[in-house]
């Protein structure tokens, strides 16, 4: 569990420093919040709900697990199989995210490489 509170706790961070690089050029450009539709948003917000919603579901698998684990364990009404299944769903969930954050993380860093 503590792996998935830090890989939250490091998209967060990253959200946050896309969010307020984002606000500083905006301000340096005196750009409005506009969307090309006109109404007002903020992709950062969506796309940072879209990240906390998939952390939540990474959680869930892994509380699962550790459940399905648990009864296993003390002999309750639960298949192996469907305990390894449930672990490696876990498993190949947080893998994905963390290569998605590893693929968000060097984009970004090529992107504030990039001279303007």
């Amino acid at each position: 569990m503590d792996s998935i509170s830090h890989n939250l706790a490091g998209s967060e961070l990253l959200l946050s420093r896309l969010q307020s690089d984002s606000a500083v050029k905006k301000a340096q450009s005196g750009a409005s919040e506009q969307g090309e539709s006109g109404q007002p948003g903020n992709v950062l917000d969506s796309f940072g709900n879209i990240l906390k919603d998939q952390m939540s579901q990474i959680n869930q698998l892994q509380s699962e697990a550790a459940e399905a684990k648990q009864i296993y364990a003390v002999g309750g009404d639960i298949d192996l199989h469907n305990v390894m299944i449930a672990g490696e769903k876990a498993e190949l969930s947080l893998q994905l995210a963390m290569q998605v954050r590893n693929k968000m993380i060097n984009a970004y860093q090529e992107i504030t490489r990039m001279n303007v």
